[in-house]
């Protein structure tokens, strides 16, 4: 199950269609391609278990870059195209990566990561890169001689901002062996040689990236959105006969917010599958999306550490409205604060136990504060039903779920408090109609008098200049003296119980 052996029995089917442009590659191009940077890697004289590093726009060179690595036994980091070059310099270097390619329409944060052995800019110029491109043709397009799987090692913020590395050890086996990902996807979704997958989001994160790879193992073609927009994705299903697709919740909304003219205009008779996760869907949403396209939406929990994965598929959730399903990998235990496990129906904290074990890069501390004796947790508060279906009701750490995208409030505190005219600050989620939840910061002023629209503003901007802009606060409320504990602690909580309307408790 790999890219070439579908390059051998169907070299001209399509790999890989970028939705805007029309580029394409075949089988056989993706093969020839992922093969010159694999020659590529090994001319920089890259070794099995080295580091490479990404940090692209979606475009026709991504997917051949990941699959050379994962033929060269390499690690391969992709990063995020949205974060300042402070953030994405923290990351080239704790991975430790001796390759680097990056989009020369980032050129402004390129010129500012650190140094690396090897560096490289696809689609144009950057001083002190050399062309991919021109690398590339470089080199001959047949396979090395001392192919070896690799593996994708992705970030994943923590609470204190610094993000983690979710690393493991690289696969023994050959670089077609299947894994773990493919017998679901395959056993829930139906996913195989005739799957065509549409993937509307940022390929730097975990589920469209391993997505996409698992459906280039089956030998199915991806079309790959280089940005979302709602009416472009239907048509895209009509147009190239889409069978499955990934989104998060927003993308959801955006889509049910077209005029009904517009969603009804096109043909999505194709489409077997479109799965979510990645942040809650409110209730009212998942039901409207079924209505309009029937028992064809599936979702799942878990997360980019693979500790454990939970699935419901639309008839099972129109039973278990809210539920994100049972648990198919890891078994499922809600703990209380003391460390003792509760019965159905009392909310705790969620752990994954027997699942594959957590292991970030650099950072023992921080496996250690996510691993015990029951598992791995993600940090999620949540409950089991008697039937053994998981909710989620809260977030251990606060975290925000902005449109699918993770928000650590800590590191944007940690800016805001900086300035002159905040004396306290805490930054939460509140409930946002198309992004699920927007980020909003409550600050205490040094001077009351200054409280006000024009110091929102000054805090806003000061913030972006210095945080990619998904961190930084949509809105700013004013509060006379935040709810501190004389020990400093914060209480969050009495903050967003403003905002989010009081939950039904759970069943005793």
């Amino acid at each position: 199950m790999h890219p070439f052996h579908h390059a051998a029995a169907t070299p001209e089917k399509p790999a890989v269609i970028m939705a805007g442009t029309g580029k394409s590659l075949t089988y056989a191009e993706l093969e020839a391609r992922s093969n010159q940077a694999a020659q590529l890697f090994r001319a920089c004289g890259l070794k099995r278990g080295d580091t490479v590093a990404y940090m692209l726009l979606n475009c026709i060179d991504f997917l051949p870059l990941c699959w050379a690595a994962q033929r060269s036994g390499l690690v391969f980091t992709c990063i995020s195209t949205k974060l300042t070059a402070d953030e994405a310099g923290y990351i080239v270097s704790d991975s430790g990566a001796k390759l680097l390619v990056v989009s020369a329409e980032l050129e402004g944060v390129a010129r500012a990561l650190p140094e690396v052995p090897h560096r490289f800019a696809r689609g144009g110029e950057i001083p002190g890169f050399a062309s991919l491109e021109d690398s590339l043709a470089a080199q001959p397009a047949t396979r090395i001689a001392d192919e070896s799987s690799g593996r994708d090692m992705l970030y994943s913020s923590g609470t204190t901002g610094r993000p983690k590395g979710i690393t493991g050890p690289l696969p023994e086996g050959p670089i077609d062996q299947p894994n773990a990902l493919l017998m679901l996807v395959s056993h829930l979704y139906g996913f195989g040689p005739e799957t065509v997958y549409l993937s509307p989001a940022p390929l730097y994160h975990a589920a469209p990236l391993r997505y996409c790879m698992a459906v280039h193992q089956f030998g199915g073609t991806v079309i790959v959105m280089e940005k979302f927009d709602p009416e472009f994705y239907l048509a895209l299903i009509e147009r190239h006969r889409v069978t499955h697709s990934q989104v998060v919740p927003t993308m959801f909304v955006r889509m049910l917010k077209l005029p009904e003219e517009v969603r009804t205009r096109y043909d999505l008779s194709s489409l077997k599958a479109i799965v979510h996760a990645a942040a809650p869907c409110p209730i009212e949403v998942k039901e409207k999306m079924i209505d309009w396209l029937g028992p064809r939406i599936f979702e799942y929990y878990s997360a980019t550490e693979g500790a454990g994965f939970t699935a419901i598929g639309p008839e099972e959730w129109l039973r278990k409205k809210g539920s994100v399903g049972k648990a198919l990998l890891g078994e499922i235990r809600i703990v209380d604060e003391e460390g003792n496990l509760l019965p159905p129906g009392r909310e705790g904290r969620i752990f994954f136990h027997g699942g594959p074990p957590v292991s970030y890069h650099n950072a023992p501390e921080k496996t250690a504060e996510v691993t015990g004796e029951h598992g791995a947790t993600f940090g999620d508060i949540g409950y089991v039903d008697e039937d053994g279906y998981l909710y989620l009701t809260d977030r251990a750490s606060y975290m925000i779920i902005s449109g699918g995208v993770n928000v650590y409030p800590q590191e944007t505190e940690n800016v805001l408090v900086m300035h002159e005219k905040v004396a306290d600050v805490a930054v939460i989620g509140v409930p946002d109609e198309e992004l699920g939840e927007a980020v909003k910061a409550v600050v205490q002023p040094r001077n009351w008098a200054d409280a006000g629209p024009e110091l929102e503003a000054e805090l806003i901007a000061y913030c972006r200049a210095r945080l990619s802009p998904i961190k930084c606060p949509k809105s700013v409320d004013f509060d006379p003296e935040l709810p501190r504990h004389e020990t400093g602690k914060l209480y969050k909580r009495l903050l967003k119980d403003r905002y989010w309307p009081k939950k039904v408790p759970a069943a005793a």
